[in-house]
């Protein structure tokens, strides 16, 4: 998928892509989103209005997706780039809790946020200075 920009402020995109959405074939709303620098994490439950939405849910039917959109902002506007989980996106910075909230669609990008908050909670280490040789 591409870019999409429009003519807004980066909050002005940010509440748009938080916003409960409705269409002839399915109804959407995110139950939880965060921002982590410029890429925000959403979970989101979608309900199919009609036959042949996402993985052929019959109408009435939900399915919970985490859901990652990237933001920029170029020449005064501000765009977003649009994926999700069963897209593996090269983004791991995704709230642990998050993965709790929506079935599993890729097992390898869970593993791979798992292994990045992993790694964030590890104590640094610092470094002792180097012992004084003897003369």
């Amino acid at each position: 998928m591409g870019w999409y920009f429009s003519r807004q402020s980066r909050s002005e995109l940010i509440a748009e892509l938080v916003a409960p959405q409705e269409t002839e074939r399915v109804s959407a709303k995110v139950i939880a989103h965060t921002l982590r620098g410029n890429v925000l994490w959403s979970v989101v439950d979608m309900t199919a209005k009609v036959e042949g939405v996402h993985r052929d849910l019959a109408p009435g039917q939900s399915l919970r997706y985490i859901r990652c959109d990237l933001l920029q902002g170029s020449g005064g506007q501000w765009g977003y780039k649009p994926m999700d989980e069963s897209m593996h996106p090269f983004y791991f910075s995704c709230p642990l809790s998050y993965l709790d909230l929506a079935p599993e669609q890729s097992a390898q990008w869970r593993a791979s946020v798992r292994a990045y908050h992993a790694q964030r909670r590890r104590p640094k280490t610092a470094t002792a200075p180097a012992a004084a040789l003897p003369a």
